[in-house]
């Protein structure tokens, strides 16, 4: 009699509790969600992070809050994301060194901050390759230019980058082994700080997203050399890219909307539908094309795959690259 009496609680209470987690998947959203992007404001990140939160609170009819937490390189960001608990209440807004920060973090003999199986993707949004520009004042007109000077003057000029591993270094270490030239590495805390130290003179370039450098090329402060993509960009052109100029380095600075594996698929269903219609809200269209970044959505399923395949290359290009201290 004990033992029947033990069960009936148990399953009682499984019950209730399957009955309340299924209520709450009902309900959700029922209060603000934040919206985690693991870099300064300014970059990328931020940049499509903003309106797509906008769009999303419109959507769900909640609040979705961004928050900049910084540090490690966005590994700080990304890891509070992967340890959240899996209530579709915190999501991350991050780029393609989601992927490499891990490998990096192994090359560099420390526990990594988080596994990529720790995060499930929703949505990319922007896929653009890297840009690489200079001050309007260099000397240098073009990327022939540039590199040939970096190579009679091996580690006199340096370079800014969002951190180690980061999003704006492994491209350029990238075009420096295809080209055969030595630059210095100036590592800041994202890709705003980088940009504003190019500005003002304390590096001599910088391989970033369009999306963070667009204004100040319009406005003549900064020239384009070249940039890592496949395609012609839209932005620019008639920028070359690296491939035509005959070097082997290509690169995708991507941003992408991701939750805490084991969020419940209800929640999952419900925000990648959001998503979907914030990729196609006017606003948000018109605000990352406005920076620089035409979309380039994916839903969950071919991000996925879209992910797997980056991550193996991203991979490969940092044990290329080696332990950077």
């Amino acid at each position: 009699m004990k033992r029947r009496n033990l069960i009936q609680h148990a399953a009682a209470a499984w019950l209730l509790a399957a009955a309340t987690a299924a209520s709450a998947q009902g309900g959700w959203p029922e209060k603000p969600i934040t919206m985690i992007v693991p870099f300064p404001p300014g970059g990328v990140a931020d940049t499509v992070a903003r309106p797509v939160a906008e769009a999303l609170s419109r959507e769900l009819r909640q609040p979705v809050v961004v928050e900049n937490r910084v540090g490690a390189g966005g590994a700080l960001g990304m890891g509070t994301v992967a340890r959240a608990t899996p209530d579709g209440y915190t999501v991350l807004m991050t780029l393609s060194s989601i992927s490499i920060l891990p490998e990096a973090d192994r090359i560099l003999g420390r526990k990594p901050a988080y596994a990529l199986n720790q995060l499930k993707p929703i949505a990319r949004y922007t896929a653009d390759p890297t840009v690489l520009v200079v001050r309007a004042d260099a000397p240098w007109k073009t990327l022939a230019d540039f590199i040939a000077d970096a190579r009679t003057r091996p580690g006199k000029y340096n370079y800014g980058s969002s951190g180690n591993y980061g999003t704006m270094h492994v491209p350029m270490e990238m075009l420096k082994a295809s080209a055969g030239f030595r630059m210095t590495h100036i590592p800041y805390t994202g890709a705003g700080p980088a940009v504003l130290a190019l500005l003002g003179g304390q590096v001599d370039a910088v391989s970033s997203g369009p999306a963070s450098v667009m204004q100040h090329i319009k406005a003549g402060k900064l020239r384009a050399l070249a940039h890592w993509g496949e395609k012609p960009l839209a932005a620019l052109p008639d920028l070359p890219s690296l491939r035509q100029a005959g070097y082997g380095a290509s690169f995708a600075q991507w941003s992408a909307l991701f939750v805490p594996a084991g969020t419940p698929d209800e929640v999952v269903a419900k925000l990648r539908a959001a998503a979907a219609k914030a990729a196609h809200d006017p606003q948000v269209v018109q605000t990352i094309n406005r920076a620089g970044s035409p979309l380039e959505y994916l839903d969950a399923p071919e991000f996925q795959a879209y992910w797997d395949a980056d991550a193996a290359l991203m991979v490969e290009a940092v044990r290329r690259i080696g332990k950077v201290e």
